[in-house]
């Protein structure tokens, strides 16, 4: 367990805002129009205003954050969007200083704090060429002050089928000492990684783009393996011959390496 780093002595209210940016895509093949519509139905009904509202307020409880506003939206023909404004309260005491706890994961709209925001926004997208349907999801954890964004990292992978995972987190601002001495961050970090509980790093390929003298932090993630299983729609895996089967594995997989390279690969057949 790592030892847990004194607090800074401020002058006065922590002025650094820390800021995540999470990106998460579910990839699935629906090989028909109908098929499709289905997927789509069911991505909308799965992750509604409702259900997003319920996962954000769960990230506020994780964080230590109390919501003082809550602003929600289902849209025609799909998606959502929450937004969440909140207000500071005083973080647990396995605080972010501990890089070896990773903050809680799920087991189990926007909101507003005060001068810190949660967001989410659905975006279900299909094409009928291929039969692959992609679902992605944008959450933003924005906060002021010594709570963190990074505590409810974990529970937001889990609270998603993630199969391609972008990350950015950013410490913006300064906030001083009692001695007037400037500090443009107030907890050690060298890679989003340190962060993520044992079995996601396990489970996944993870690159870093980091820029340390900017506090800028970046790790894109893509799942190392995949059961077929679970991302059929509509589809059952033993009505498949074995050719058929293997050519849907390899347009689920091309799927996921454009959008983790960010880049396009050649047509499967």
């Amino acid at each position: 367990m790592a030892k847990a780093i004194p607090r800074l002595k401020l002058h006065g209210f922590n002025n650094l805002t820390k800021t995540l940016s999470f990106n998460i895509y579910d990839i699935c093949y629906a090989p028909s129009d109908q098929h499709s519509r289905d997927y789509i139905d069911y991505i909308d009904e799965e992750y509604n205003a409702e259900r997003l509202t319920q996962i954000l307020t769960d990230v506020s409880n994780i964080i230590g954050a109390t919501i003082l506003n809550v602003a929600r939206q289902d849209y025609e023909p799909q998606g959502a969007s929450v937004t969440m404004l909140i207000a500071e309260e005083q973080m647990a005491p396995d605080d972010l200083n501990n890089s070896e706890a990773p903050g809680p994961l799920p087991e189990a709209v926007v909101g507003h704090l005060d001068k810190s925001h949660i967001t989410v926004h659905t975006y279900p997208e299909t094409h009928p060429h291929n039969g692959i349907s992609t679902f992605r999801a944008d959450i933003d954890v924005s906060t002021c002050g010594v709570i963190s964004p990074l505590k409810a990292l974990n529970y937001l992978i889990h609270s998603f089928d993630s199969d391609i995972v972008t990350v950015d987190y950013r410490v913006r601002g300064f906030t001083r000492d009692v001695r007037g001495k400037k500090h443009f961050i107030d907890h050690k970090i060298n890679s989003i990684q340190n962060y993520l509980s044992r079995d996601t790093r396990s489970r996944y390929e993870m690159v870093d783009v980091n820029v340390y003298q900017e506090s800028i932090f970046h790790t894109k993630m893509l799942l190392k393996e995949f059961d077929l299983d679970n991302y059929l729609f509509g589809v059952d895996k033993q009505s498949l011959h074995k050719r058929e089967e293997g050519r849907i594995r390899e347009r689920l997989r091309k799927e996921m390496l454009e959008i983790y390279y960010g880049r396009n690969v050649p047509r499967v057949r």
